[in-house]
């Protein structure tokens, strides 16, 4: 007796553009995430007395971090059908 292999199911996966925005998604989501630690990070070392390199190490990855999440927002979900060009 042979085991049947099951097929997949096409209609549960999505469409390789709905996979690309979950993937969109999943970064924006760690970016969120990353930008509360660093601005809850740079609160506690300025709370205890601080490091003025650290200080300026934190504020510049908030300000990265922040400009790269609003740029990969505006490029893939209010993008429309531009293409843009890096």
């Amino acid at each position: 007796m042979t085991a049947s292999v099951p097929m997949p199911d096409h209609s549960e996966q999505g469409s390789p553009s709905e996979d690309a925005m979950g993937e969109v998604s999943a970064v924006l989501l760690n970016l969120e995430h990353t930008i509360a630690r660093a601005k809850k990070g740079l609160i506690k070392v300025r709370r205890a007395g601080g490091d003025a390199n650290v200080e300026l190490a934190l504020e510049s990855a908030i300000t990265d971090l922040t400009k790269q999440h609003k740029r990969l927002m505006q490029d893939t979900y209010y993008a429309g059908d531009a293409i843009r060009l890096l």
